[in-house]
């Protein structure tokens, strides 16, 4: 699409030329920081998909600002949609809440009432009794579903406020015990194509 000959007929101004710009760089952005959470989640026909349109709208973009170099406005509204497509990608995903993660407990009190609510909810939990350098400590391990994550620290804090807690992303997971929704179901099928 070559909006430089619809700006040199006057159909089209270089504010809204700069705006359309703006709005291509925030898309494709967007579609780029998701791409590689999808890319680091496993989920390669997705991150396929997404490039694809990334990649399209990166080129009509570029190729308007290339097209017209002197035009600083345009350079300008190319680089605040950098910016702002990169704000909000990292705020979808943080919406979206992909993948799984590793929830490490420490806490110096007994975990056992917690342990219990948390197996009776279907979390798989391991515990295990430990040394920290204040002494004995209960170190309990929890790889669960990003969604899930706020629910189950939640948990915790009802249980154990003072508990240290670690969390990280975790790639792949073979076996467990998880609660299954059906948007689970669905992004299983599109990463094994």
């Amino acid at each position: 699409m070559d909006f430089t000959a619809l700006m040199e007929q006057n159909l089209i101004g270089i504010p809204l030329m700069a705006y359309l710009i703006f709005l291509a760089r925030i898309c494709d952005v967007s579609l780029g920081t998701m791409r590689i959470v999808f890319i680091s989640r496993g989920y390669r026909s997705a991150a396929a998909i997404l490039g694809f349109f990334e990649v399209s709208i990166w080129i009509v973009a570029v190729g308007q600002v290339i097209r017209n170099v002197n035009t600083p406005i345009l350079m300008l509204a190319y680089a605040g949609g950098y910016a702002a497509g990169s704000y909000l990608g990292i705020l979808i995903e943080s919406k979206m809440r992909l993948g799984n993660v590793i929830l490490r407990i420490i806490t110096k009190t007994d975990a056992s009432q917690m342990i219990e609510f948390l197996h009776s909810h279907h979390y798989g939990v391991t515990k295990v009794t430990a040394e920290g350098t204040e002494g004995r400590v209960h170190l309990i391990f929890m790889v669960l579903r990003r969604k899930y994550l706020s629910s189950v620290l939640d948990i915790v804090k009802e249980y154990h406020p003072r508990a240290f807690l670690s969390i990280e992303d975790v790639r792949e997971v073979q076996e467990g015990n998880f609660p299954v929704s059906k948007m689970d179901r669905i992004l299983k099928m599109v990463q094994r194509k």
